[in-house]
């Protein structure tokens, strides 16, 4: 079974940056596609960023600019750093993994997105903005 761990997060005042990690475990992907998603107060869990094994990148229009997603292929470890946090940044940010081969959509975060139901999912951590 592929496990996924994360460590990061927490509260961050707000024009701070936060970084984020994850380690996954047990693939047997061909590819591997990996992405952080967030879920904040009321709302649908969305996409932040996500990276291909072969590094292509996608950033939600939210963060693009602020964010820096970044993959240790070989070690299947996953950062995500963003900067000038802001209030709309806060929630539960999780990492998740899954073989590219599933994706349908060149877009990788998109394609994630779109298939959430079939990835492995990290346990979540908080992040809190203060403002």
């Amino acid at each position: 079974d592929v496990v996924v761990v994360q460590s990061g997060g927490g509260p961050v005042q707000a024009g701070g940056s936060l970084r984020l990690s994850c380690e996954a475990s047990g693939f047997t992907f061909r590819t591997c596609c990996m992405g952080w998603f967030r879920q904040g107060p009321g709302n649908q869990r969305e996409g932040v960023a996500a990276i291909a094994s072969d590094g292509r990148v996608s950033y939600a229009d939210s963060v693009k600019g602020r964010a820096t997603i970044s993959q240790d292929s070989s070690h299947n470890t996953l950062d995500l750093s963003m900067n000038s946090l802001k209030t709309d940044d806060a929630g539960i940010y999780y990492c998740a993994a899954v073989g590219c081969d599933l994706l349908f959509l060149d877009d990788i975060l998109l394609g994630m997105t779109t298939i959430q139901a079939l990835l492995n999912w990290g346990q979540g951590t908080q992040v809190t903005v203060c403002s």
